[in-house]
């Protein structure tokens, strides 16, 4: 009755463990939430412009305008371009009039303006100076695009968006090209002005910021004759003193460093600033959402107990900051705001002013907003909000689920609010559908582009967007009435150094994505325009006049598409929308932000599980896209160089081909290697493995060959293969340690074989009560004294060294013997706990106790070494994170062994020393294991921890940590490590207490001194 009793209660606890176990693997399937579906991917169809003459401009013997700064700034441009064209062919005068009411067209009445006269006497006619300078600024790009000026002579031109933003482009960037050479600085500032501003008194360097306004005003004037009429510059908190919060000194105290560098700083640049309002632009303060400095954020904290940004009045005190900055400085016309992305990765370092991720709630945005629209309503400003998110928070998906969008904006009408949103479902990558967040909604809104595209190698490869950013623009505003404007990207977006050396008008070859800003402010004025024909426009004006060459150059670009979108990413994967995590990763991956050749399991397998039935496809996608280089290689090879403007320019597009052609021959081959060897670890096909070999031996010499050709170049970077070369190097050992699984197993069946043939033997095998001993103990652990009673000297170091050994073998092939970190979390764990409970024993005999874990313990190693005998490690993680019903079976029978382990443990105790002292022992070593290596973790660092622990394991994106954080991108609160160590430190406590009324409740016949005087009585117990 007694056996039949245990062995149903055994039965109940390994039913409970494996149900427990299931619990948990659903769960972990619903956080990992892997899954895709069919993405609506827009058609780009590229040609070149059919080839077509120069035509060279008029001489302007006379121009003739209404006297302002912004019209003298327009003629300027005018009279520069005819400089600098090759010649003129006759002459013509200009006359600019402004006739109020004049040219009502279809979009914003102000730029309307209407060529009249004849060709050699023109007449620019508008009914505001906005008109009439823009006039003069077309007629000016006619000429330095090598196009007629009297093109639209008898027309009327309206733009059809009348807001046209750029960002600051290179402005104040230093050209220093160390800061380059190393590539691995992941950092999103700029370092605009770092030269200019000081971090003592007097804050300014003079003669750096004259060097920096000069940088500006050229940059304006070159924005303006594109066509752009705003600009956004990074910027807020570093001009306020907060003089309108409270008597004026509770922010800052009235001999605070800040408020002296707040009056510098609007000294020193706000006479910029004006320059370009006075010039033609709006002028915007950019800045991310919560924008802190240490005296603010304790001061915040102080009035309100914290970051309350759900409450309306924490934003009063931004509202009176934007109040004291419009008073300060009248020429400014709004501020754009960002929550999605704050942090380190965007803080100058050693700079008291800085961002925190904190606006993540719909409350919060909404309080935010409304505050901030009510000042604008009230100053006559504008509040540009953008819709980017990152998936932190309530709010992380309103760029891209309508239901978000509206439950964050819906009813916030302020004519004062725009929206900002970038055009694509997501980030700027290609193979993303267009944002159909930009389709709904009341606000008015504008779109965003960016010119030197950050996930396509920061634009070092030709890449024209002009077929994509009409399909884009034509849509938008189509559906919908609100969209006014777009906002163009034409420098930033990621990392400004650990990319190619490419700044706009300044250094690298920065005319390659110019062709983007071009395309985008042309098309956002008339959307029907041909985007070849501004292609060949750009090639005109940069490059060459020479038909045939201009024609070269648009078939080359023609050809750009096709190699970015096959040789960037795998088409079979980006084509479709992947889910994991509670986020929707990008169409790249393989590629991870930027430059970084990802080698982890998890974006790889997934990878190959989403082509798995095109996986020719996939692979023959580099092929193709190498192809299209050397097809924009024979077209760029095939021109004369005399005829190029500039030879020199010639020598950096070929540079740049040859790079792009480099480059995609080594990512051809990784993506064959990884492909392969996710299909081996799939099949477990010998010829695939055959495949993987050959192509890790391909990606090896190409790796090598683009390391030597580029490493070290600023201008032309190689890519980052660190994480890349961690996946390879664990590949490598998938098979040898399958062997060292499967032999491992073979051992371990033979051993407990042997313990189970001995209890049937007649004679003493060597070691075979250390078997049996473990055998019984660990699959009926209420047996566990009687088998171990009279072990000799050797069974008992084998009771200790056999499930040592195999614990030990099985986790160091698990993890390829390449994770020193993860060998002494888990095996450091393991011999916590049995510390633990060894204690707890008193002087009680442990060897019961040793022998019910160890052959539990082999048990669970046993399971283990099964999943790892086929193709190794990479064949566990393989199954980890593509096969969600084998994932959630091993994790209920691994949750279940591994629980039974602890249930083995307590019963053991229980015969010695019953019920409560068992579970107060096993509940004290659970804690303890938890407190000791919270507490390790704790004073690690999490994110180190977490780190180098991925850097071993390669399971996620290395570049995670470098450059968002593991942490922060998958929600886990930096001071978790702790929390789990005081939590293991109350589970001791717990523990002790139980054994502690144990030992006051225990039967004087069960005293620390005695135990049962039979079999009979053990059984009893």
């Amino acid at each position: 009755m007694a056996r039949t009793r245990r062995g149903l209660l055994a039965g109940v606890a390994l039913t409970v463990l494996v149900a427990l176990g299931a619990g948990v693997a659903v769960v972990l399937a619903d956080e990992l939430g892997i899954r895709s579906e069919p993405s609506d991917i827009p058609a780009e169809v590229l040609a070149a412009s059919p080839e077509t003459a120069p035509i060279l401009p008029p001489d302007f013997t006379a121009i003739t305008a209404p006297a302002s700064f912004r019209m003298e700034l327009a003629v300027d441009e005018l009279r520069d371009a005819v400089v600098d064209a090759e010649a003129t062919v006759g002459s013509a005068t200009l006359d600019v009039v402004i006739v109020e009411g004049a040219n009502a067209g279809e979009g914003d009445i102000d730029e309307s303006y209407r060529i009249e006269g004849t060709p050699d006497a023109l007449r620019v006619v508008a009914a505001s100076e906005a008109g009439a300078v823009l006039g003069v600024y077309d007629l000016a790009a006619a000429v330095r695009d090598r196009r007629s000026v009297n093109e639209r002579l008898g027309d009327t031109v309206d733009s059809r968006l009348g807001f046209r933003m750029v960002d600051l482009g290179a402005v104040g960037v230093t050209v220093d090209e160390s800061e380059w050479i190393a590539g691995d600085d992941y950092s999103h500032n700029s370092k605009a002005f770092a030269d200019v501003i000081l971090a003592d008194a007097p804050y300014i360097d003079e003669t750096a910021l004259a060097a920096a306004r000069t940088d500006f005003e050229t940059y304006v004037r070159h924005a303006l004759a594109e066509g752009y009429n705003a600009i956004a510059i990074a910027g807020f908190v570093e001009y306020l003193t907060f003089s309108g919060v409270g008597d004026g000194t509770e922010v800052y105290d009235a001999d605070d460093s800040h408020i002296a560098r707040a009056q510098a700083m609007r000294d020193a640049f706000g006479p910029m600033w004006e320059y370009a309002h006075d010039a033609g632009l709006d002028v915007y303060f950019r800045t991310d959402m919560l924008t802190l400095t240490t005296p603010l954020e304790e001061y915040l904290v102080d009035r309100f107990g914290g970051l309350a940004t759900e409450d309306p009045a924490f934003w009063d005190v931004y509202a009176a900051g934007l109040d004291e900055l419009y008073a300060e400085m009248p020429y400014l016309d709004g501020v754009l705001i960002r929550i999605g992305e704050a942090g380190r990765v965007y803080d100058l370092p050693g700079w008291d002013y800085y961002s925190k991720l904190a606006v993540t709630t719909v409350g919060s945005v909404r309080a935010m907003l409304e505050a901030f629209t009510a000042q604008a309503e009230r100053t006559d400003r504008e509040v540009i909000f953008r819709s980017w998110s990152v998936g932190v928070g309530a709010v992380g998906d309103m760029h891209t689920n309508d239901h978000s969008y509206e439950a964050v904006l819906g009813g916030i009408d302020s004519d004062a609010l725009i929206v900002s949103t970038k055009y694509t479902l997501g980030d700027f990558y290609s193979h993303l559908p267009l944002n159909h967040t930009l389709e709904i909604g009341e606000q008015r809104r504008i779109v965003e582009f960016q010119s030197r595209r950050e996930f396509e190698n920061f634009g070092a490869f030709p890449n024209d967007l002009g077929m994509l950013y009409q399909e884009a623009l034509q849509r938008f505003i189509e559906v919908n009435p609100h969209v006014e404007g777009i906002w163009t990207w034409t420098q930033d977006g990621g990392p400004w150094r650990a990319g190619p050396l490419s700044l706009e008008l300044k250094a690298g070859f920065w005319q390659l994505y110019e062709l983007n800003t071009e395309l985008a402010v042309r098309l956002a004025r008339d959307p029907g325009a041909d985007p070849a024909a501004i292609t060949a426009d750009w090639a005109r004006r940069w490059f060459s006049g020479d038909p045939a060459t201009v024609q070269a150059i648009g078939e080359a670009m023609a050809q750009s598409r096709e190699a970015i979108t096959d040789g960037l990413y795998i088409g079979p994967f980006a084509d479709r929308r992947v889910f994991a995590i509670g986020l929707e990763p990008p169409p790249m991956m393989w590629i991870f932000e930027w430059d970084i050749l990802t080698g982890d399991s998890a974006v790889l397998n997934v990878i190959y599980e989403i082509s798995r039935d095109e996986l020719d496809e996939a692979i023959a996608g580099g092929d193709r896209a190498i192809a299209a280089v050397e097809r924009m290689q024979s077209a760029i090879e095939a021109t004369d160089a005399a005829s190029w403007r500039d030879p020199a320019l010639r020598t950096a597009f070929l540079d740049t081909l040859d790079y792009q052609a480099n480059t995609y021959a080594m990512l051809g081959d990784y993506r064959e290697m990884f492909l392969r060897q996710a299909e081996w670890h799939d099949t477990g096909d010998p010829a695939a493995h055959e495949q993987w070999d050959a192509a890790r031996r391909a990606f090896e010499a190409s790796a090598a060959a683009h390391e030597a050709a580029y490493e070290g170049d600023p201008y032309l970077p190689a890519y980052n293969l660190t994480a890349a070369e961690l996946g390879v190097e664990r590949a490598v050992r998938d098979l040898p340690m399958a062997w060292a699984a499967r032999i491992a197993l073979v051992l371990l069946a033979a051993w407990m074989g042997y313990g189970i043939a001995a209890g049937y033997a007649r004679e003493r095998w060597p070691g075979a009560r250390a078997a049996r001993a473990l055998w019984v103990a660990g699959t009926r652990p209420w047996r566990a004294r009687e088998v171990v009673d009279g072990l000799g000297g050797l069974d008992r170091v084998l009771l200790v060294a056999v499930p040592a050994a195999f614990l030990v073998a099985s986790r160091g092939i698990q993890t390829w013997f390449l994770a020193p970190s993860h060998l002494l979390v888990t095996l450091g764990g393991w011999a916590v706990f049995v510390g633990v409970l060894w204690l707890a024993l008193g002087r009680r005999s442990a060897w019961p106790v040793i022998a019910a874990i160890g052959g539990a313990a082999v048990l669970r190693v046993a399971l283990l070494l099964v999943v790892l005998a086929p193709t190794g490690p990479g064949g566990y993680w393989f199954g980890f994170w593509t096969n969600p019903l084998g994932r959630s079976v091993y994790i209920a029978l691994a949750f279940a062994a591994f629980g039974w382990v602890v249930v083995a443990a307590a019963w053991a105790i229980a015969v010695e020393r019953g019920k409560l002292w068992a579970t107060g022992a096993v509940v004290a070593g659970v804690g303890a294991v938890l407190a000791v290596f919270g507490s390790l973790i704790g004073l690690i660092g999490l994110e180190a921890a977490l780190t180098r622990w991925n850097d071993e394991m390669a399971l996620l994106p290395w570049g995670l940590s470098r450059i968002l954080g593991i942490s922060v991108y998958l929600d886990i609160p930096t001071d978790t490590a702790w929390w789990v160590a005081i939590a293991g430190g109350v589970i001791v406590a717990v523990g002790a207490i139980c054994i502690a009324l144990a030992q006051r409740f225990w039967p004087m016949s069960h005293s620390l001194s005695g135990r049962p005087s039979s079999a009979s009585d053990t059984a009893s117990a």
